[in-house]
């Protein structure tokens, strides 16, 4: 009996120890909600990530069809701050974060962004939330020291030719109206 508890306690240590560290990160967030987005408005993340921190994004004015441009993300908190890192020391915090664009809005190929746009993206990695929301951005988690800005590349829709005046005034009146919603977290 004893040699049985052993055993079973043996595994489970075995199991627990061996869980995968990106389960904790945005892609736990992607397997289990169809939309970041819940109908109260709040994003998934906060589910895990609970404080309430402010965040700046710059965005153009206006941009043109058919443009990449680009949407920085500022991301301010104190530098001394730590957390816990896998190996249970301590460690400088980690930044995410979910960018919701307007639909037809995606993240631009890599063969539309400029060489300017290029270096200051840096070496980050994003990715569309799910291959069907290529409006809804997802990036992280990343050092929050090197990235306390991150510069989002964002390709603009298409403009679809019409016959009306009123049809192309309409376009252009969604385009200035379009609205972001911005998601970030840090830490664990």
């Amino acid at each position: 009996m004893a040699r049985s508890i052993y055993v079973s306690v043996s595994i489970m240590i075995y199991v627990l120890s061996q869980v995968s560290i990106s389960n904790a990160y945005p892609i736990f967030a992607q397997q289990g909600y169809e939309n970041p987005r819940e109908t109260t408005g709040r994003i998934v993340c906060a589910n895990c990530h609970l404080a309430n921190k402010p965040v700046e994004i710059e965005v153009p004015q206006a941009v043109l069809p058919d443009t990449v441009f680009e949407a920085i993300v500022r991301i301010p908190y104190d530098m001394q701050l730590k957390q816990v890192l896998a190996n249970g020391q301590k460690g400088g915090l980690n930044v995410g974060a979910v960018l919701i664009l307007p639909e037809g809005f995606e993240l631009a190929p890599t063969d539309r962004i400029s060489p300017e746009l290029k270096e200051k993206i840096g070496n980050l990695s994003f990715q569309s939330y799910r291959p069907n929301k290529k409006n809804i951005l997802v990036i992280g988690p990343v050092p929050g020291q090197k990235s306390s800005e991150i510069v989002f590349p964002i390709l603009l829709p298409a403009h679809k030719p019409s016959s009306t005046l009123i049809d192309e005034l309409d376009w252009y009146t969604h385009l200035s109206a379009a609205s972001s919603i911005f998601s970030n977290n840090q830490g664990k």
